[in-house]
């Protein structure tokens, strides 16, 4: 199966080879390859020091690019054609108890180098140019039997660096592997020391496991082994709620139900559709939508319990956590969004809307109106069927008349019938606030009686302003 790496591969660990080094293609791309799985990235490691390798580089890839943003860490990439690589010199890596950055010593051989690596099926290596498959952990037996387990103790290995902790259960996600009973006890014992490790660094495996092929596991471990609380708080305070809605599961149950649910909405990769698989909008939005429950929790008369405004609050707590969790503010904006207006719907279902209440919901969504019709329809869980069919035929009902009222208007981009500009001439207007206020105005009879067309907005605009 290796014989079949490029023929630029063979090139390199030829050219480590005539100027006495070691090569050999380590981790990932090895695991994957036996799975039978396709790898992106090429990652090598070698007895040569980053000037050495530079040199090695430099002269395989023929002018084409080379970074070096891994130097410290004995890093270095190159690309010839299409074709890109990292090359790190043998290490072994640890942190300082108050530090979250580790620190990086050079090491000697092979063996030593895969020994530092996070799971034995992490911690195969081809050797190149021969080929020969190095597997000193049993990685090979792991994998067949779909177990994670570290190389070395597991209290040394997630003491070295506590991160990989958090690659347990994402590997969970992605490979659909259990975590070996040992692995899982260390991880119960020292999950508080991934507090030292930097919120970018966490961020970054969280995305990975929810955008995995099984997420709810990943999250389940999370939880069960204890380092939500140090990750996602939210996640296991919702075992603690009992849904209004649906009284046979809890809220954490509910939320990890509504991710699979939102999960199987996604559209086909490749489709070019609306939330394409993976989404991470979605799931995020899916996983978090309930988060404001704990903090919104009353006990009414009779034993009823409710959550009023526990879509605002979750909004608010789905922001700051995303913020603590360094996510960019885009990605945080809308995923707090769908949040808000994930109850939106309900109304609907009790009742038939107004036009100007359609229009509303497709403004307040805007570009996220296909995430919303997602998560909409993946929040319900209830076992009866009766009221399962009842709302789904509701939603179905909303999405035609968006469908029809968007024939009829541009319902997607509501804006007034006059724009600032035009609002300012027939006023006689500078701008200021109130031409603010008169365009406000303008929207708000747009959003209630849908396209007025000049003559009437510019009556009902004049109207306005006489009675102001």
């Amino acid at each position: 199966m290796f014989a079949a790496l490029p023929e630029e591969i063979h090139e390199l660990g030829r050219a480590f080879e005539a100027a006495g080094h070691e090569l050999a293609l380590v981790g990932g791309p090895v695991r994957d390859a036996v799975l039978g799985r396709s790898s992106a990235d090429l990652d090598f490691t070698t007895s040569a020091r980053p000037e050495q390798t530079e040199a090695i580089l430099r002269s395989w890839n023929r002018g084409g690019g080379l970074w070096d943003m891994g130097r410290e860490f004995g890093t270095l990439g190159a690309a010839r054609g299409d074709l890109r690589v990292e090359v790190t010199t043998y290490r072994t890596e640890s942190y300082d108890p108050t530090s979250r950055k580790p620190q990086v010593v050079y090491g000697d051989t092979l063996a030593g180098d895969l020994s530092r690596r996070d799971f034995t099926v992490n911690a195969m290596a081809v050797r190149l140019p021969s080929l020969e498959l190095v597997d000193p952990f049993d990685g090979l037996a792991d994998l067949a039997a779909q177990v994670l387990r570290t190389p070395v103790a597991p209290e040394q290995s997630f003491d070295d660096d506590p991160l990989r902790m958090m690659r347990a259960v994402r590997f969970v996600s992605q490979l659909g592997f259990a975590i070996e009973e040992g692995t899982a006890e260390a991880i119960r014992a020292l999950a508080d020391r991934l507090a030292i490790v930097s919120a970018e660094r966490i961020r970054e495996e969280l995305v990975k496991l929810l955008l995995g092929a099984h997420p709810r596991a990943g999250l389940t471990g999370m939880v069960e082994l204890g380092l939500a609380p140090q990750v996602l708080p939210e996640l296991p305070a919702l075992q603690l709620e009992i849904d209004e809605h649906h009284h046979h599961k809890d809220v954490y149950e509910h939320s990890l139900t509504v991710l699979d649910q939102a999960i199987a909405l996604e559209s086909a990769p490749g489709s070019g559709g609306p939330c394409e698989r993976p989404d991470l909008v979605l799931r995020l939005a899916a996983l978090l939508h309930d988060i404001g429950k704990p903090a919104t929790r009353r006990f009414e008369a009779g034993g009823v319990v409710t959550f009023r405004h526990h879509d605002v609050v979750g909004a608010k707590m789905t922001a700051k956590r995303m913020k603590a969790l360094a996510f960019d503010r885009d990605t945080t904006k809308q995923v707090a969004r769908l949040v808000e207006l994930h109850l939106r719907f309900h109304g609907y279902a009790d009742s038939a809307w107004t036009d100007s209440a359609v229009r509303r919901y497709v403004t307040d969504a805007g570009p996220l109106l296909q995430h919303l019709h997602r998560l909409t329809r993946a929040d319900v869980t209830t076992r009866n069927k009766r009221k399962a069919r009842g709302l789904a035929r509701a939603y179905d009902e909303l999405e035609a008349r968006i469908d029809e009222l968007a024939q009829q208007e541009e319902i997607g981009r509501i804006r007034p019938d006059l724009d600032g500009n035009e609002i300012m001439e027939i006023l006689g207007l500078a701008p200021g606030r109130e031409v603010g206020e008169a365009y406000r105005h303008l929207l708000e009879l747009r959003m209630e009686h849908g396209p007025l067309g000049r003559e009437r907005a510019e009556a009902e605009l004049k109207a306005w302003w006489e009675a102001r």
